[in-house]
């Protein structure tokens, strides 16, 4: 298939979506699934005595097979109506009583916001997979390169070290929360509609909950306390979800693709063969996957706006506003399912060079170890003199060319108080980050 959004197109479609997104939220996946929910409002109005049980029976039999997708599209653009085309064509091969009772009493809203809540219920489902494994994965870098010593950077400079498993231990906490938040959010979010014009069920009389129950479960969907045709949290929450994880992806994207730069070289990307970085410079190794899961968040944050604009709905129904998820759904869900695949794919294989590490940290010459010093200044002189003299002797000390310990060794006020031997030692420090990373890793214990 080809198509103008790229997500359709042969050459470029695997950057978009993945192969479970495709059949979600393609033609074929979404039609099959409005007449699943077709065939299971008739077969439970049959059961309720709403409609004829043979013209149930009927229709949810051929709901069961496959419709003509090019006819319905004919019909659908003929009628200027969004759903009357599988209804048309669906009623084609129905005997003359079944098909005045397809779709008995309720409205496309019905079908499509159920729809969504099944997508909605299948993406938590692949997110909660895929992040359980990226999680996994971090989780283990975090306990390999827990003693692994690193320059920690702040505004993208040098600034006290830490270990890779601290970083790591960081991420593992953030997917964590995104895991309890898909969790959560579930029992929200997978939830059907049907609830007829303007929510009121009238079409259904006394039946009508009992109906909307029968349906809704049958589809593995909870229902809802009241009609949400014009409450459009529930998607607005779905996509700043999605916003949430895809940023996260994001943030550590974008980490490993800084750290990846050759004057760093402290991580990088597991190479895949047969991957070109340049067609002109073809010694580079470039960072496809953290650089694309940039562009995938950018993708699903601006879908995670839409949506939220999509809260102000007039009165009962709002066509401009609900009609606007029929886009950033799929968007959003496509985008977010190749984020995630890329993420099992990136920490699965990251590489991490410990040795270069540690040389870029020992390249600083001491000077991301001015903190301690301070700190072991501050009894004698107090904190705030402290700090404003180790600074004078950095900068001095940097300007010079030494190394740390030979600009305060240089410095009588710093040695006054703090002997050679002393300052050794403060410079030798390592982080010592073990009970944090362990809060992360061991929670409870």
């Amino acid at each position: 298939m080809t198509g103008v959004d790229l997500a359709d197109s042969l050459v470029y479609g695997h950057l978009w979506t993945t192969a479970e997104t495709r059949e979600l939220l393609g033609d074929r996946g979404r039609t099959r699934a409005w007449l699943r929910i077709l065939a299971e409002l008739a077969t439970a109005q049959g059961e309720l005595g709403l409609i004829p049980e043979p013209a149930a029976r009927e229709i949810a039999e051929r709901a069961g097979a496959e419709l003509d997708l090019e006819a319905i599209g004919d019909v659908t653009r003929h009628s200027g109506h969004s759903t009357l085309g599988l209804i048309r064509v669906l009623q084609r091969d129905l005997s003359a009583d079944a098909r005045e009772w397809v779709c008995h009493g309720a409205t496309v809203q019905d079908v499509t916001d159920t729809w969504t809540g099944l997508v909605m219920q299948r993406m938590l489902a692949i997110a909660a997979r895929d992040l359980g494994a990226i999680h996994d994965s971090v989780r283990g870098l975090a306990e390999r390169h827990r003693g692994t010593p690193m320059l920690g950077r702040t505004h993208g400079q040098p600034g006290l070290p830490i270990t890779f498993g601290f970083k790591a231990a960081t991420w593992a906490a953030e997917l964590a929360r995104h895991r309890e938040r898909l969790e959560q959010a579930e029992p929200r979010l997978a939830v059907g509609q049907l609830a007829g014009a303007v929510g009121t069920m009238s079409a259904w009389g006394p039946e009508a909950l009992e109906l909307q129950r029968r349906v809704l479960t049958r589809l593995g969907l909870g229902a809802p306390e009241i009609s949400w045709t014009a409450a459009r949290d529930r998607v607005a929450e779905f996509a700043a979800l999605l916003a949430l994880v895809t940023g996260t992806l994001a943030r550590v994207g974008n980490e490993v693709y800084n750290l990846q730069r050759a004057e760093i070289a402290e991580v990088s990307e597991a190479p895949t063969p047969g991957v070109v970085g340049s067609i002109t410079m073809p010694q580079k190794r470039n960072p496809e996957r953290s650089e694309h899961l940039w562009t995938l968040a950018r993708v699903v944050r601006s879908q995670a706006a839409l949506a939220i604009e999509g809260l102000v709905a007039e009165h009962e129904r709002d066509g401009a506003a609900w009609k606007t998820e029929w886009v950033l759904v799929p968007r959003a869900s496509t985008a977010a399912a190749v984020a995630l695949a890329l993420g099992v794919e990136l920490v699965g294989g990251l590489q991490v060079d410990a040795a270069r590490m540690r040389e870029n940290l020992d390249a600083q010459r001491g000077y991301v170890l001015a903190e301690p010093v301070v700190l072991a200044l501050a009894p004698s002189i107090g904190r705030h003199r402290a700090h404003e003299l180790v600074r004078d002797v950095a900068l001095r000390g940097q300007e010079r060319g030494v190394p740390l310990l030979d600009a305060l060794v240089a410095e009588p006020a710093v040695t006054e108080h703090l002997p050679v031997e002393r300052l050794e030692e403060l410079l030798r420090a390592e982080p010592e980050l073990d009970a944090q990373i362990d809060r992360v890793l061991r929670p409870g214990s």
